[in-house]
Formats: C-alpha cells, structure tokens, sequence
C-alpha cells in the first residue's frame, strides 16, 4: 500500500470514545487553568479553520477507502476483520498513528466520530455545523458524533444553536463538571460556577443532545468531602443528565493542585474516604433517570454501574459490601485494583490471586505501609500520563 497523508489527532478522548475516530476541530483548552489538570499546560489554545478540519477528514476518509480496498484485495470483501488487522499490523514501519487509529476505527464498526480537542463546541457555531455535515458527507454510515463542551460554553450557545448541532449530527456532548459546589470550583480555578452547569446541562438536554457529567470524587479533599458531595448531587439532580461517570482524582506533577498540595494547602483523602463520599453523592441524587459510570481505572469500584432510580440502592449496597469486608481483605482488593489485577469485589473470591497478593504485602511489613502506598500511588501515576 501506498502512503497517505496524515491527519491530526490530540492527546485525548473520553474512556468512552475509545473506538471512535478522533478528528481535531481545537488544539488545547481554552480555559486551561483548572488547578488539577496538566493535560494541555503551557500550550495555546487555537480553533482550526474549517477547510484544514475538512482537508483533515478527507485525508482519514481516503485512508479508510484504501484499507478497504486492501480487504477486498485480500478476499475479506471489504471488512476489516481480525486478520487484516494483523496483516497491516505486519507493516507498522510504514504506517503512521494516523493509519492505525483509522484501522482500529474500521475494525471496531466506523460508526462513530469524536471531535477533539477540550471544547470544541467553543468553535462558531455555522463552522461547527460545516465540519459535522461534512463527517456525515464523507462517512454516512457515522452515527453518532460527540465532543467534549464546558459549561460555561453551553451556557452561552441558544438552544436554537445547540439544536443546529444536533440536526447536524451531534449526538452527545462531554462535560467535565468536576464539582457544583461553588467554593470548591473556585479553590480549584474551575472557571464556572454550580448556576452556569445547571444553565449549560439543561440547554443541551433541552436541544435533545445525550449529556454525560464527569464527576470527580475526592476533589474536596479532607476540607470539603461533604460538601462536594452533597452540592455536586444536587446539580446534577437539577439536570438530570444522561450519564454520570466518576473519575476520582489523583493528584499529578506538573499541575498547580500538585503545589498546593506539597505546600500543606490542599490535603488529598485515600481511596477508603473517596468510597465514603460517593456513596454520599449517590444517596443524594433524587429525581433523576441518569446512569452512572464507573469506567476508569482510577475507580476503586469499577462495578458502580447502574441506572438511576431502580438501581441507586443496588450502587450504595455494593459500596456497603466493600466496607463490610475485613481489614485484610479490602487492603487486598485496593492493592490487587490498583494493580490492575481485580475489577470487581467478586474476584477477591480467586483464592489463588488473593493469596498472591498478599504475599505481596506481606512483604512490605506491617511497618512499611507508607512504602507501599507509596508504589501504589506511582502505579496510578502510569495510568494518567
């Protein structure tokens, strides 16, 4: 096969989107001072113009016609089976990271779309009407667009303007709430306040866009815990998104969270109290049909999965499991998560890997706990660089 041109892609999507393919409408934020975040620090936010995002898309569409054509060649009739995977796979030296996220892409159906970068909902709103129309021109069989939207940003844009999006193909928008309780949105240089994310979530649900909450569980820290909790539920509760997903924080270098932290102005809480405060945020949502998330590995309990109301009680009985295990247990399941060994408190039941892992721990002594806190918190550090 021949070589094609390149498109851009940036640094990141949503757990969710990981079978989409990603086409940059934005570089960066334009916001970029959320005190917790170091994804795009000391970068310039820009919004590309509609004819590089367009030449951008054509680009990833010549590359999709042309590895179908491979498959065709190659007696698949056009699918991108396992196979073809693993024969372009053969020839990496010649494929760049553009070729390869179309073959995942196509591998994984071709049927939906992420529009990078933090917010590109941001972009004039006839531009970004250009850009969905021309995805849904050049692969018609894409169902589903979405992109990542402050609140701040949604609560600029009219209903009219967000219902143009979606008749364009916008289908759900990403947005990174963090908290609604306002001292702590501040504390954290959030840049938006609990008012403009009810503002924001309720007009796109009101466009008739599928919303997705990102809710960060231990952003309070050991000051405001119930606080954020309790406050971040009642917002949501106001909006009644789609999804609510939970991503705990973890405190990373680089960021001025890390600063503060280090300076005595920010104390973190462990992962025992960060299970403590979402089940008080789920016992306070009331009133709503949103499905909760727990799908990142930074979750202690990636099993927090469920629709609200039927399943609330359900969610806050499986935290209650986890604390009703003994002392031994639940340090072996928070090591054997954090490992990236269990995914559920029903593996703890693999007598075989438990007693693995506590011979793991048992290695470190009952005085050298702090050492493996310590490996534990540089293993989550691998999972967010």
């Amino acid at each position: 096969m021949q070589r094609y041109c390149s498109f851009e892609q940036g640094p990141i999507r949503p757990p969710s989107e990981a079978t989409s393919l990603l086409i940059r409408a934005t570089r960066n934020c334009p916001w970029n001072k959320c005190a917790f975040c170091h994804t795009y620090r000391r970068t310039k936010f820009e919004v590309r113009s509609v004819e590089e995002i367009k030449k951008d898309i054509a680009y990833a569409k010549e590359i999709a016609e042309s590895i179908k054509n491979f498959s065709w060649n190659h007696g698949e009739g056009g699918d991108v089976s396992r196979r073809i995977v693993n024969v372009l796979s053969d020839h990496e030296d010649i494929y760049d990271d553009s070729f390869r996220s179309v073959v995942s892409w196509l591998y994984y159906g071709g049927e939906s779309v992420f529009i990078q970068d933090a917010n590109s909902i941001i972009m004039k709103t006839d531009d970004l009407v250009q850009v969905l129309s021309y995805i849904k021109e050049q692969f018609p069989v894409v169902n589903r667009i979405t992109s990542y939207c402050r609140s701040h940003t949604a609560a600029r844009k009219s209903v009219e303007e967000l219902e143009m999006l979606k008749e364009s193909g916008l289908t759900r928008i990403h947005i990174g709430m963090e908290s609604g309780y306002d001292p702590l949105l501040k504390f954290m240089s959030k840049g938006v306040t609990a008012a403009e994310h009810i503002e924001g979530g309720k007009r796109i649900k009101e466009a008739g866009i599928s919303l997705c909450e990102y809710v960060m569980p231990g952003l309070g820290g050991n000051r405001w815990s119930n606080e954020h909790a309790e406050e971040t539920a009642k917002v949501i509760n106001q909006i009644n998104p789609d999804f609510v997903r939970l991503r705990s924080l973890h405190v990373v270098a680089d960021t001025d969270l890390f600063e503060m932290t280090r300076k005595g102005e920010f104390n973190p809480i462990g992962d025992e109290d960060v299970l403590k405060e979402i089940r008080k945020f789920i016992e306070t949502l009331d009133g709503i049909e949103s499905t909760i998330v727990s799908d990142h590995i930074l979750n202690l309990l990636e099993e927090l999965n469920g629709k609200l109301p039927d399943d609330k009680y359900m969610l806050l009985r499986i935290i209650d499991n986890y604390f009703s295990l003994s002392d031994e247990e639940r340090l072996v399941y928070r090591v054997g998560r954090r490992t990236g060994t269990y995914r559920s408190l029903n593996d703890l039941s693999d007598k075989s890997t438990y007693h693995k892992i506590k011979s793991m721990i048992d290695h470190y002594g009952v005085r050298d706990q702090e050492h493996l806190d310590k490996d534990l918190l540089k293993i989550m550090n691998r999972y967010i660089q």
